[in-house]
């Protein structure tokens, strides 16, 4: 897109002063020839500025600026992802999103057995300083009536903690945010070391070439503008 943006640009500017040179004199050839020869400046200029952003050219200094600086390309990809959107604030706003806040409470009480749990709360009265008391009236057969009201009792207890917990509060407590960006600050750097020159600026190319394409396009409108203005008012 830009070699054809640069092309058209360059060979329109350079048959117009072709013309307006070979022809014989003619009202307004003065200001086409001007015209056309700023605009062939304006553009070539332009181009070749676009050209030296990515390709090195020997003896122009500045020129292949995009590769010879891939280490500053890089650093600022690095600044852009870790102060930009790893922040402690876009940390919280993405476990607020991505966390359930509310456990529901019948997924938990499906896992639970609630007849060992029973057993365990005999055995805690049978082996206390109650145990010979307990024995006395019964035993474990004493309490067996309790076991339904007992677990009836613990899963509706036990429903409303569970339903009281912010799950994503605790966890973004538990987890150390500052563990978690350098973490994350490790990855990129690992992958941005990775790049190299050549593909930094294949990147940038690949980016900025088809929009920078319109500076060749303006580039000869304004160089045929000052050239038509130079001719008619100089």
């Amino acid at each position: 897109m830009l070699a054809n943006k640069s092309f058209l640009t360059n060979l329109i500017s350079a048959i117009a002063f072709g013309i307006a040179y070979l022809m014989p004199e003619f009202v307004g050839r003065h200001a086409l020839m001007m015209a056309s020869l700023f605009a062939l400046s304006g553009a070539l200029t332009n181009w070749l500025a676009v050209y030296m952003l990515f390709e090195r050219i020997p003896g122009l200094y500045g020129s292949g600026i995009i590769a010879l600086r891939f280490g500053q390309f890089k650093e600022s990809i690095r600044i852009l992802i870790m102060e930009n959107f790893f922040t402690e604030e876009n940390f919280v706003k993405v476990t607020q999103g991505a966390l359930p806040h509310t456990i529901q409470p019948e997924l938990i009480m499906d896992k639970i057995d609630f007849d060992k749990m029973f057993g365990g709360f005999v055995t805690v009265i049978k082996d206390s300083s109650f145990g010979g008391m307990f024995k006395l009236f019964g035993g474990e057969k004493a309490l067996e009536p309790l076991r339904n009201p007992f677990k009836t009792e613990f899963e509706r207890q036990a429903s409303e903690i569970l339903s009281n917990i912010d799950i994503a509060s605790v966890l973004r407590k538990e987890t150390d945010f500052g563990t978690f960006k350098s973490k994350i600050s490790a990855m990129v750097d690992t992958t941005l070391n990775e790049l190299t020159p050549q593909r930094v600026k294949e990147i940038v190319e690949n980016m900025m070439r088809t929009h920078l394409g319109w500076l060749v396009v303006w580039g000869g409108v304004f160089g045929a503008l000052i050239g038509f203005v130079s001719a008619v008012f100089f």
